[in-house]
């Protein structure tokens, strides 16, 4: 069964990965594939993807001293949620499509 919603969610990654952004297309594209990343963007980015309700404003803090301007930390959270998001989806659809032996 072909799904729907494919090619928009496709154009959705991509706009994400390497659309026009403050964040070098490099630095999302390695929060998306889980490359390492430089402090404080690490810990920001895994806190985002595994833990999201324990974000707080001194993690944004952080950043923003370390130089990150608010329009790169918006795109890191968006990089990192997306990723995050979509390999929850993907666990959820295959737990449905899984069989009893």
């Amino acid at each position: 069964m072909l799904d729907p919603w494919a090619d928009r969610m496709s154009r959705i990654i991509d706009a994400v990965r390497s659309g026009p952004g403050e964040l070098a297309p490099d630095v999302r594209q390695a929060i998306m594939d889980g490359a390492t990343l430089p402090e404080p963007l690490a810990s920001y980015v895994t806190k985002v993807s595994a833990h999201p309700r324990q974000v707080a404003d001194e993690d944004v803090q952080t950043l923003l001293r370390a130089g990150y301007t608010e329009d790169q930390i918006f795109e890191a959270t968006v990089s990192s949620a997306l990723t995050a998001g979509l390999k929850r989806l993907e666990a959820g659809l295959a737990a449905l499509t899984e069989t009893d032996p």
